[in-house]
């Protein structure tokens, strides 16, 4: 019964990274900008995804 803990810990976080998200789409489309995403965009998101993905799949491998 411990995982069940984990389980809702982690979809409570899908939620906010989600609302997160919709809130900055929320906020660029407001000011009426474009949403498109250049090279530097990707290097910033790629480094931040990346360990975040590896973390949760070495996570259910290993658990």
């Amino acid at each position: 019964m411990g995982s069940a803990a984990y389980t809702v810990f982690f979809i409570f976080g899908g939620i906010w990274v989600v609302m997160g998200v919709g809130a900055l789409i929320f906020l660029l489309k407001s000011d009426g900008q474009s949403l498109r995403f250049d090279g530097w965009a990707l290097l910033v998101a790629i480094p931040i995804v990346i360990p975040m993905i590896a973390a949760l799949t070495i996570a259910a491998l290993y658990h």
